[in-house]
């Protein structure tokens, strides 16, 4: 209000996972009007073993990204979001322009339509409400590659296409986990080991994966500008902590006081 003359209003709250599987971001920019749809179920039975494996994984994710206007994209426009979202991981892009949705499959154009019943096309175009002149992009892989692949390119897309609107979209995001995998059968903390759980000592042992803090973040236009969180203040609860991240009473004390 004060540098720019800009009143934000109240901001609009988010959870972390409704975040990621809208967005496949922490910090998602509201202003493009651009969403990751899951389509797991409509890919667990198809023959493409690219989508059918990670539909059928729980660790997994098949999602769509549906961009207005994306049909006149050219090949070498795609083969460059190709490799832009090899950065984040993604062993490759696949994709489906709708020329002429009344025309069935015939309309649609891409070279993985012939690993897919015409039935799940249908379907396909149906829950994601495609229209003439879209563009559908795919991501199937673990879901954190998911995630970040096509939140990467959520944002590059837009921009090339001229699809960020004006503006200011502030959000906080809440529910944040406590954990995250490790990558090698252990847990870390999302943030850091004094953040706390919304939980009580015993749910937090129980299952420690399912847990959620009680961390926020204040996202700005997709970009953090401040975040926080409650600290653990029960030496119970700091202990259930330390044990789930490994950390014994001895270390604790040596590291932490």
């Amino acid at each position: 209000k004060e540098q720019l003359d800009v009143e934000l209003g109240e901001f609009s709250q988010m959870s972390w996972h409704e975040a990621m599987e809208r967005y496949g971001s922490d910090k998602p920019d509201l202003r493009i009007p651009l969403e990751l749809v899951s389509i797991d179920d409509l890919m667990a039975s198809v023959d493409f073993k690219v989508f059918s494996g990670p539909a059928q994984d729980e660790a997994g994710r098949v999602a769509a990204l549906k961009v207005s206007g994306g049909a006149s994209l050219s090949r070498k426009e795609i083969d460059d979001y190709t490799k832009y979202v090899s950065i984040y991981g993604a062993k490759g892009l696949a994709w489906i322009k709708v020329n002429q949705l009344s025309a069935g499959v015939e309309g649609l154009q891409s070279p993985i339509l012939k690993f897919m019943p015409d039935a799940v096309v249908e379907q396909l175009m149906t829950r994601l409400g495609a229209v003439d002149g879209d563009i559908i992009f795919f991501g199937a892989d673990k879901r954190s590659v998911v995630n970040e692949a096509l939140g990467a390119l959520r944002l590059r897309v837009a921009e090339d296409l001229g699809l960020v609107q004006a503006g200011w979209a502030p959000l906080w995001v809440v529910d944040f986990p406590m954990f995250e995998d490790d990558g090698k059968g252990g847990l870390t903390p999302l943030h850091h080991p004094f953040t706390a759980p919304n939980c009580d000592v015993d749910a937090l042992r129980a299952d420690p994966a399912a847990a959620l803090s009680r961390a926020y973040d204040m996202v700005l236009n997709g970009t953090e500008v401040g975040g926080g969180s409650i600290r653990i203040h029960q030496q119970d609860m700091q202990q259930a902590v330390f044990d789930i991240l490994g950390i014994d009473a001895e270390e604790s004390i040596e590291k932490f006081g």
